[in-house]
């Protein structure tokens, strides 16, 4: 047998061809009986009249898996432009419970639905649309690996049984490990600086593990990160100025290569400049709280509303919904970035916004070995625990000055597709509230 793909099939006009996939649809119109088969590609229609052939599919329901041979007839109103007529049907898997959701008719992504559709995850992506989200998600993360590659990183993959948090703090995921306390690693922080001591440029996608007790719609237990490390940096401009023209580059590929899929699902109109605005933590809540009348100007941080208000600002004044939130006060700082020397109130670390929320951190790195180990100490760190042997040799053996980002993957598709919770951007989320499917 020679299998022939759905997307195939118009270029075999008058010929027999097999298919194999999933009924995907049943319909009966008139006395003819017509079923959708899906398989990679995408639908091919096949009309089914020997009352033989009908009887084969007598009680087979949505997902039983088929095999059709039959011949190929022009038909422009079928998906593809043609469809097969006169199949000889068999049945590989037969279906006989009905799904508990309609894949073939749109899937409800409202936030009443959401717990509907992530218990019946597993049938319901097999809905194309559904697939949509997904497939462009897999291209992203080709996007980034092919830019990055261009500019010489190395991809790494570091491990995730760690034995201290990365960044401290009481929001890790602890476990016996052999007889000893082990951590699900927050970041893979520790081991990409590492690392720039030895290719200079890495990058990693890969899982992180937050033990953050929120159900929002922009947190998850689990998440999938873009982790990147650059050394030999003159400063922290050129840091977010990498990340800020990956980050273009990625959505305006997205939006050309994907233009029909982001328009069947709603999209938003991509807007972007060649460069990301800058503007820093005092600037946005001084912007903020004379638009709004009210005070923002003692946060450390910036709050959500304030995302969305900056977002939107720099839509209307730079022509770009991303933009950068920079020089974050330094009451605000990780032990391992760097202090700005122009003022020692900030720190060299900016925030990416998207579509009104953080996709990425970028900050500079604290490079030298000294004021390192004085800013964990200062932080409550234990410089000693064996956790933090072997990253702090990195720095006394030699690191340059070195920046990147902390990129969430999640947020990303979530934005690019104008989804309203990271959950849905996720195969399978976890959350306070889910572990399964």
């Amino acid at each position: 047998m020679v299998r022939t793909l759905a997307r195939d099939i118009a270029k075999h006009i008058d010929k027999s061809v097999t298919v194999c996939g999933w009924i995907h649809k049943k319909r009966l119109l008139g006395g003819l009986n017509f079923i959708n088969i899906r398989d990679r590609s995408g639908l091919v229609q096949v009309l089914v009249e020997d009352k033989d052939e009908v009887e084969k599919l007598r009680g087979m329901q949505i997902g039983t898996v088929v095999s059709i041979t039959g011949n190929v007839v022009k038909d422009d109103r079928s998906p593809g432009g043609a469809e097969i007529h006169e199949p000889s049907v068999e049945v590989l898997v037969p279906v006989t419970d009905e799904p508990p959701i309609e894949i073939d008719k749109p899937i409800s992504h409202k936030s009443e639905h959401l717990d509907t559709l992530l218990d019946n995850r597993v049938i319901g992506l097999r809905n194309l649309q559904e697939q949509k989200i997904f497939k462009l998600r897999a291209d992203l993360n080709r996007y980034i690996r092919e830019y990055l590659n261009e500019k010489e990183f190395v991809e790494i993959q570091t491990p995730k049984l760690l034995a201290e948090a990365t960044e401290g703090g009481a929001e890790v995921f602890k476990l016996p490990y052999f007889g000893k306390e082990a951590t699900l690693a927050q970041s893979p922080q520790f081991y990409k600086q590492m690392m720039v001591g030895v290719f200079e440029r890495v990058y990693e996608i890969g899982p992180a593990f937050r033990a953050e007790p929120s159900a929002t719609t922009r947190h998850m237990s689990e998440l999938t990160m873009l982790d990147i490390e650059m050394g030999f940096v003159d400063d922290h401009d050129q840091v977010l100025d990498l990340v800020g023209d990956m980050t273009i580059s990625v959505l305006k590929r997205a939006y050309q290569e994907h233009e029909a899929d982001l328009k069947s699902l709603n999209a938003p109109e991509l807007k972007l400049g060649d460069s990301v605005p800058k503007f820093s933590v005092a600037e946005i809540h001084e912007l903020y709280s004379k638009a709004n009348n009210v005070d923002t100007t003692q946060e450390k941080d910036l709050i959500p509303d304030e995302e969305r208000w900056i977002c939107e600002y720099a839509k209307k004044k730079h022509g770009s919904e991303l933009v950068y939130a920079t020089n974050f006060p330094v009451e605000a700082m990780k032990f391992y970035h760097q202090v700005n020397p122009e003022d020692s109130k900030t720190v060299l670390w900016a925030d990416l916004l998207f579509r009104g929320l953080e996709i990425a951190t970028v900050p500079l790195r604290e490079h030298r070995y000294d004021i390192l180990v004085k800013q964990m100490k200062k932080a409550g760190l234990d410089v000693d625990h064996p956790g933090f042997k072997y990253y702090l040799q990195a720095f006394k053996y030699g690191l340059p000055q070195h920046g990147g980002c902390g990129f969430g993957i999640d947020r990303l598709v979530e934005k690019t597709v104008g989804l309203n919770n990271v959950k849905e951007a996720t195969l399978f989320p976890r959350d306070i509230n889910r572990l399964a499917p």
